[in-house]
């Protein structure tokens, strides 16, 4: 990184940096400790207060299904993503999966315990609970452990020690730096700060965002904005959307993931995932199937591809073609906005180097 390189002639400052690196290293480990075990426990509390509610008889009777959207439309106004329906799930299900709240081990993160609540033996849950705080694992070491049914194919097999050095020599291979605070957008939600993927977004595919956001609302065909970088989640993995609206003149959801290089077949297949995944989770009884955009800027060519479930395409054809923008349409608007922002993109680059120069 630019910012361990030594200063030229700076060898006495070598021990203070390494102090100073040290310093900050630990008050960041410290900070994230704290905030990994707050949240744990407020997760833990959400989940237990819910389904003691549910449990009420009465009131589940009353509420059923519609509970957590409920709940979800209230709390992500006051706090955030980090409380939508999809994460109150998960507390429900890691207070069902840990329902004794002093047998938790502090060491882990809402991360571990959100895969940890979906393994299904009680058993197995218990061990992988135990070890990764034990072994110091990495939600991506948890993952992957879960995943090759480590605890089964030890408690199953007659050379255990093969099967831990097997283990061992896959996680090996995975990253074992600490998890960086401003990169973890399940804690980032939970505090209510902006998502690490607008963050980390390149200008191109901001600017891109922005420009888009604007020239579907300015079409005047109904569109409402709905959220940016909105994420979604299977059980194993967490997506982001880039631009999400509700046509109101259509009633429904369309969707835009944008790339910035040349579109692919997975590309083209998490789109489709991303309409399934909305129609699953958020359409609503009065609302018609969702559509989604793929968007494709390469300096070469321009893609734009329309995404509708089977089923929808006579609907697609007989309606949403009168009001969605055409695919040329956002073909030209993405390449003439993209040829614009790489034009300023490259006069700021040579400014800054003729200001360096001088």
């Amino acid at each position: 990184m630019a910012g361990n390189k030594p200063l030229a002639g700076s060898a006495d400052l070598a021990p203070l940096l390494d102090t100073l690196r040290q310093l900050i290293s630990d008050a960041h480990s410290r900070a994230l400790r704290a905030v990994d075990v707050i949240q744990v426990q407020t997760c833990w509390q959400v989940g237990h207060h819910i389904v003691e509610f549910e449990q009420g008889g009465a009131a589940r009777a009353v509420y059923g299904k519609r509970l957590l959207p409920l709940l979800a439309e209230q709390l992500t106004g006051e706090f955030g993503s980090g409380f939508d329906a999809s994460n109150l799930r998960y507390m429900r299900l890691f207070y069902q999966a840990f329902p004794k709240r002093d047998a938790l081990r502090h060491e882990l993160s809402w991360t571990h315990y959100r895969l940890l609540a979906k393994v299904k033996s009680t058993d197995a849950r218990q061990w992988y609970m135990a070890e990764a705080a034990a072994q110091n694992w990495s939600t991506r070491a948890l993952q992957r452990q879960i995943g090759t049914l480590f605890y089964e194919r030890l408690l199953l097999s007659q050379d255990k020690a093969a099967v831990a050095a097997e283990a061992g020599k896959n996680l090996a291979a995975l990253e074992q730096s600490p998890r960086a605070f401003v990169r973890d957008p399940v804690m980032l939600e939970f505090l209510g700060l902006p998502g690490n993927r607008a963050l980390l977004e390149s200008s191109l595919e901001q600017g891109l965002m922005d420009k888009l956001q604007a020239f579907l609302l300015e079409l005047g065909k109904g569109f409402a904005f709905v959220a940016r970088q909105q994420r979604v989640s299977t059980e194993s993995k967490d997506f982001y959307i880039d631009l999400v609206f509700y046509n109101y003149l259509l009633k429904c959801f369309v969707l835009i993931d944008l790339k910035t290089t040349e579109s692919t077949h997975q590309d083209i297949g998490q789109m489709d995932m991303y309409v399934r995944m909305y129609d699953d989770l958020k359409r609503g009884d009065g609302d018609n199937p969702t559509v989604g955009i793929l968007l494709c800027e390469d300096k070469d060519q321009s893609v734009v591809r329309y995404s509708v479930l089977n089923g929808s395409e006579q609907l697609f054809a007989s309606r949403y073609q009168l009001v969605l923008p055409s695919e040329e349409e956002l073909r030209s608007e993405l390449a003439r906005e993209a040829q614009a922002i790489r034009l300023t993109m490259d006069l700021n680059a040579q400014e800054g180097d003729d200001g360096a120069e001088n």
